[in-house]
């Protein structure tokens, strides 16, 4: 590796698959000093992410608790189902954590842990660090990539519920009628520089926010869909909130399901309730109204896993009727088919030119009581990289 031109050896490390890579790092501490170099690291990124989209599972079951994979998908022409490619990752030492979300090759855990509540992990290097202690209450967060500092950024919407006492006029049997509360919250805005030990306030904000299980982060921002159907930005850099124009869907007083990023592209999600469809609109140029197109249009679709004969479930049980606004968009591929996740149990790959479905076997010692899913480059990246 001494005797090879520098450009020529990141040129052939960058193509290595990934635990290649950190295995090599144990050779010599030439070659781990090399490994860890950022130019390495930015190059094999770029090459993971042309690559067809990699996810973690975080699987939940009656024997199973808090465990990670990560998954790649392969298929069989001779089958019509999908497999996944599951590799199972070590865990941070921690007893309990939810799966928040991915940013160029690391994680954002939320624990419950007696001295912290958030951390960030790369499943393959295995580092991990603890964040610092909100004194606020939890809400929705938001992890990404400021490009402009190359500084993490943790954001999280918290919503202080406030309670206030009134004595109702009425009188009732035994005297007047005890003290009744009406509850209201107010919201702010809280960020994270990871590099700080501080979490900063940047005041009140006028809108909530629907919890999404993964974040929508576009062009070094992050998107939520408020509660007034808004489509919210944050941009990362600048630290302020701008309303991004909507689809010509939003007329119709349709409302959107979910974001999701599809191809680098800001997409929305919705449920076209007359053609019983789940639609897929695309925002092909950022923050340009005009540039929404509608792409997908997705049937009705009951996983093998979800059908009432499946082992053990019953028909009776309602969870299996009116399964479309259960769905969850997850990516899309490079064959052109989309990863789809119902009902949090059960993934599907759908090929949107022959309208088919095909369910992707989950290797599992158990059906999965619950299972969440969230797009990940694997990367040798780092927060001191």
């Amino acid at each position: 590796m001494d005797r090879l031109p520098q450009e020529v050896a990141l040129e052939i490390l960058s193509r290595l698959p990934l635990l290649s890579l950190v295995q090599s790092k144990s050779v010599c501490r030439a070659w781990r000093t090399f490994i860890q170099d950022q130019l390495l690291v930015n190059k094999h990124f770029k090459h993971m992410v042309e690559n067809d989209p990699s996810f973690i599972l975080q699987i939940m079951g009656h024997c199973i608790q808090n465990q990670l994979y990560f998954g790649d998908l392969s298929s069989d022409p001779n089958d019509e189902n999908v497999m996944v490619i599951a590799k199972k990752l070590t865990i941070p030492p921690l007893l309990r954590f939810h799966l928040v979300s991915s940013c160029n090759g690391l994680l954002l855990l939320s624990a419950t842990h007696p001295s912290f509540e958030l951390c960030i992990y790369n499943p393959f290097t295995r580092d991990y660090v603890e964040l610092p202690k909100r004194s606020h209450h939890a809400g929705v967060l938001g992890f990404g990539f400021d490009p402009t500092t190359k500084k993490y950024k943790v954001v999280e919407i918290s919503y202080k519920r406030t309670t206030h006492l009134y004595f109702r006029r009425r009188v009732v049997r035994f005297g007047m009628r005890p003290a009744c509360q009406t509850a209201a919250s107010s919201v702010e805005v809280h960020i994270l520089t990871v590099s700080s030990n501080t979490w900063r306030n940047l005041g009140s904000f006028p809108f909530r926010f629907v919890l999404q299980k993964s974040q929508v982060l576009v062009n070094g921002k992050l998107h939520w869909r408020a509660t007034t159907n808004l489509i919210m930005s944050f941009d990362l850099a600048t630290e302020q909130f701008k309303e991004v124009p909507r689809p010509d869907f939003i007329a119709s007083n349709r409302r959107i399901h979910e974001l999701v990023v599809l191809r680098g592209c800001l997409s929305a999600v919705s449920f076209d309730d007359d053609n019983e469809e789940l639609e897929i609109w695309v925002m092909k140029e950022y923050d340009v109204k005009e540039s929404w197109v509608k792409q997908f249009s997705i049937g009705a679709y009951v996983p093998k896993i979800l059908q009432p004969n499946y082992q053990c479930h019953s028909s009776n049980d309602p969870r299996f009727h009116s399964s479309k606004k259960w769905i969850q968009v997850l990516c899309l591929l490079k064959s052109g088919g989309l990863l789809l996740q119902y009902r949090n149990k059960a993934l599907v790959v759908y090929d949107p030119h022959c309208r088919t479905f095909q369910d992707v076997e989950v290797p599992c010692e158990e059906i999965p009581r619950c299972l969440t899913t969230v797009v990940h480059v694997a990367s040798l990246n780092w927060i001191d990289t």
